[in-house]
């Protein structure tokens, strides 16, 4: 199944939506975040319903959660990724957080900031927790998986580097699109892993790599974090990204404005942005 949050028209606000080949049906839910937290028999109902029909090409797509309780990302999850960047081989994930004023939408405009000209692209995987999990085992932890998206965690790398913490640069308003969809478990590998994952800028292939080299899997990552705070329905892990960013190339090359920034995951879908820049 695949379930998406759609921005409904005449200022209706949104809603959530099933995908059927070349339409959505819309539930009667406001958007995906609140389909996942209304019951643990959430999968059944979404496919039961039977709303209205729209066609998938005319609808705008909001962030598929549009807010989380937690956005949970990891960063030195490849190691291409470690080795580009000039760091340690990690020993536990590293982990930090982003805030819900940087999401947007599959197709919105990624918003370089005033405040600096070193935006830079981050291809993962997501996850979208769909059940309550707190100390769950790895062995038990892909069944609190509701499914997996896209995200581009895009990153302003000179506020990254700022202080040893990440987190200023990885939270600036609408910078991380993610969708266009959520795919539950049934439709991909075991755990999302061995699917390609890329990003291209403009045309051109920046990354391109498989899930199966996550340094720490999807099961490992919900076991970890379970572990410190209760993951919540509709919560969103970002898995990290790997090799190819411009901050590891030389010279390094960050995005401009005007620039297309294409993100897929094979069995996912592809996020598709344009880079503006922010307006005071």
């Amino acid at each position: 199944m695949r379930l998406s949050t759609v921005r409904l028209h005449d200022g209706r606000g949104t809603a959530a939506a099933r995908q059927e080949g070349d339409e959505l049906v819309l539930l009667p839910y406001s958007d995906v975040g609140e389909l996942l937290s209304s019951g643990d028999d959430w999968p059944e109902r979404a496919t039961a319903e039977a709303g209205e029909r729209i066609p998938l090409g005319t609808m705008s797509l909001a962030p598929v959660v549009p807010h989380p309780n937690k956005i949970v990302c990891l960063g030195l999850n490849y190691a291409t990724h470690i080795k580009e960047m000039g760091r340690p081989t990690p020993a536990h994930p590293t982990l930090f957080a982003k805030y819900d004023g940087s999401l947007i939408g599959a197709h919105d405009d990624v918003r370089m900031p005033l405040v600096s000209d070193h935006l830079d692209w981050e291809a993962e995987l997501g996850v979208v927790i769909g059940h309550r999990a707190r100390h769950v085992s790895a062995d038990e932890a892909l069944a609190y998986v509701g499914g997996y998206t896209v995200v581009n965690d895009v990153t302003v790398r000179d506020w990254q580097h700022r202080t040893r913490e990440f987190l200023s640069g990885k939270t600036f308003e609408a910078t991380t699109p993610v969708g266009p969809c959520l795919v539950t478990p049934d439709e991909l590998p075991r755990g999302a892993s061995g699917l390609t994952i890329s990003c291209s800028v403009d045309g051109r292939t920046m990354q391109k790599s498989s899930t199966a080299d996550l340094l720490f899997d999807v099961a490992s990552i919900i076991a970890y974090v379970s572990t410190i705070i209760t993951l919540l329905p509709g919560d969103l892990i970002a898995t990290g990204t790997p090799g190819g960013v411009g901050a590891g190339r030389d010279p390094k090359v960050f995005l401009r404005p005007g620039q297309e920034l294409v993100t897929t995951v094979e069995g996912i879908g592809e996020l598709r942005n344009t880079v503006v820049r922010e307006e005071m």
